[in-house]
């Protein structure tokens, strides 16, 4: 049984149900005493976490209900406990989903598979006299000021900084133009109330749900633009003008200011394999390194490189394109930590001044079509035409096929996780040929 993708459980309310939940709370609830129970503003988000609950208490467990909050809200509440949130994330409103966190990381591979075949076996519940009981708890006003504080840690006091914010009726609505007010920033918002059907624009944040935010920012007096999507651990930035910074080079600039600013005579930034080299060369000019593993894993990846590494070794920050993990904060991704962190480098030092170091070649993403049956076979083909067609390129297999060419340009050609697709990435000064001739192998 495959319940599990790159981030949870997830998928529309006729699969994702509250029988699902039910079980997955009954499987869940054997590895932990205790567990917070979070959702996201979804208009089935109460029906599947009241049915996550029983699960969980007819497992044993204490349950914890923290109400609608964002997900690095649930996920801070999880530290020193096990959690789960409520959410489809970026999905439609018809969608829902479950993300499992312990102690404030995403669970691993090994026990999403461990709660699967709890799951598939329909394993009984607790003895009658064992079941666990629930309570209801606050920690969305202890979490905005541990965000507060955290960011405070970072560039100067935005004083003059005026920030458009685009909640896009998400959960962000509850965190983050509370945030930004507390650090100084003068906050315009936009859509910054809950609605389930997310009613003012899709919730996944793209130049194109964004365009309302974008014509805000460059027909007004706000010197940056913010979007998030419906749970608030992603993030997009768009300048004054109201166009979208790059993902990545969101990523490196952030990636630099943690590199820069560790002690560490060893730091460490752990991203993903379709990450831009702009990362490698902001983090290798501040004097660390990067390691990348597959998406949806960066709890994963953070957990490998402190393994692999000594005690000169610190993972300063991981992340992938929108999604980012404030490591010194915590090991969860949290959109709302980086509008604090983003907002206060742009007041220390201006976001032209943060893009000039940043080499910003031109970047493709294209989706070839694959049904799920024959992603391993096209990608078996993949590993060994590629290399074969670009015989000059460092190739690494270990997350789809990476190519590595010597002018600095490289191309990722990986199977989605999630849709019957191959995609294919590419980032070159002649990116257009460059995507061209990947795809056409593909």
């Amino acid at each position: 049984m495959d319940l599990f993708g790159t981030a949870g459980i997830r998928g529309p309310v006729t699969e994702v149900t509250p029988d699902l939940a039910l079980a997955v709370g009954r499987a869940a609830g054997v590895d932990g005493s205790e567990f917070v129970v979070g959702r996201d503003g979804r208009e089935t988000g109460s029906a599947l976490a009241a049915a996550l609950t029983a699960g969980l208490e007819s497992a044993g467990a204490t349950v914890l209900r923290v109400g609608a909050v964002p997900t690095p809200a649930l996920a801070y509440a999880s530290r020193g406990r096990r959690g789960v949130m409520v959410t489809a994330s970026h999905n439609p409103p018809a969608d829902n989903g479950l993300k499992c966190f312990v102690d404030g990381r995403e669970y691993d591979r090994e026990t999403e598979k461990r709660i699967e075949a709890r799951v598939e076996a329909d394993e009984e519940q607790a003895a009658w006299d064992e079941w666990g009981t629930d309570e209801r708890v606050d920690v969305l006003d202890e979490y905005r000021d541990a965000v507060a504080d955290f960011a405070r840690g970072h560039g100067e006091r935005p004083d003059s900084l005026s920030v458009a914010v685009d909640c896009g009726n998400g959960m962000a609505s509850l965190a983050t133009p509370h945030v930004l007010t507390s650090l100084g920033v003068d906050v315009q918002g936009l859509n910054a109330t809950v609605d389930g059907h997310f009613s003012a624009r899709e919730s996944k944040p793209t130049a194109e749900s964004l365009s309302d935010l974008r014509a805000f920012v460059a027909d007004g007096d706000a010197d940056l633009g913010i979007g998030h999507d419906g749970d608030a651990d992603r993030i997009v930035i768009t300048d004054g003008n109201g166009d979208v910074v790059h993902e990545d080079t969101v990523l490196a600039i952030l990636a630099e200011h943690y590199t820069r600013a560790s002690d560490a005579e060893d730091p460490v930034v752990v991203t993903t394999p379709n990450a831009s080299g702009r990362i490698d060369e902001r983090v290798t000019a501040a004097g660390g390194r990067v390691e990348r593993v597959r998406l949806g894993a960066l709890h994963e990846g953070i957990a490998d490189a402190r393994a692999a590494g000594d005690d000169d070794t610190a993972v300063v920050f991981a992340a992938e394109p929108w999604k980012h993990v404030h490591t010194a904060f915590g090991g969860w991704i949290d959109g709302v930590a980086s509008a604090g962190v983003f907002a206060r480098l742009v007041a220390a030092h201006g976001l032209d001044s943060l893009r000039g170091p940043i080499s910003e070649r031109p970047y493709r993403k294209e989706s070839v079509s694959c049904p799920d049956d024959r992603k391993e076979a096209a990608m078996a083909t993949l590993a060994e035409t590629l290399p074969d067609a670009f015989p000059t390129a460092d190739v690494d297999r270990e997350h789809g096929v990476r190519l590595e060419l010597s002018d600095g340009a490289w191309t990722l050609v990986r199977p989605s996780g999630t849709e019957p697709y191959i995609r294919v990435y590419a980032e070159s000064d002649d990116v257009d040929e460059l995507a061209g001739s990947v795809v056409a192998e593909s």
